[in-house]
């Protein structure tokens, strides 16, 4: 979930509450907004339900977005960061909004929320294996038949995130978004 901040005097009393309500309908309306922002390889996947929004911090009428990048390589990241910008800056109250991206926090598919992963489906892409451990065979189920008799035909996919598989069962081509997970002692 991402953090959210504001830079915002806290006054006290029943301005405070004014206040603190205005703020949050703020923020709400900034996560609405970039909820819609789809991730431009991924149609119909958000890059909220990606994961990818790490934190929203409003300074009266400026916004700052900071998103966590799937891949360091990413050749989207430019036209995220330009999608995002601009869907804020649609807000009427929104005077300007920046776009960061931060190496600071890893990003994994354990970020990705349900609604990204029935997205991915619905898209042809089957959602990464949930609780992988690295060095474990992962099993994909196919997104068109549901059938996890499928085939690895090639890890590397039109995307760095993405592998191609094939369905056994329902003999349909198809990509899979591979595991990423956070690096923890037991897995370097």
């Amino acid at each position: 979930m991402p953090r959210f901040t504001t830079a915002t005097e806290q006054p006290s009393g029943d301005e405070r509450e004014r206040v603190i309500k205005s703020e949050m309908l703020r923020l709400q309306e900034v996560q609405k907004i970039v909820q819609t922002v789809d991730d431009p390889e991924l149609p119909n996947v958000s890059v909220w339900d990606l994961g990818m929004v790490h934190d929203i911090a409003i300074n009266d009428s400026d916004v700052q977005v900071t998103m966590v990048p799937t891949f360091a390589g990413c050749p989207a990241l430019e036209f995220i960061e330009r999608d995002v910008r601009e869907a804020v800056q649609t807000l009427g109250w929104v005077m300007s909004c920046t776009v960061a991206f931060t190496f600071e926090v890893p990003w994994t598919t354990d970020a990705i929320t349900k609604e990204g992963k029935r997205q991915l489906k619905k898209h042809g892409i089957s959602p990464p294996p949930e609780d992988y451990h690295p060095g474990e065979m992962w099993t994909v189920d196919c997104p068109y038949c549901g059938s996890d008799y499928t085939s690895m035909e090639n890890v590397f996919g039109p995307t760095a995130c993405r592998s191609i598989l094939y369905c056994m069962a329902c003999r349909n081509p198809f990509e899979a978004m591979k595991p990423v997970i956070k690096d923890t002692p037991s897995t370097i």
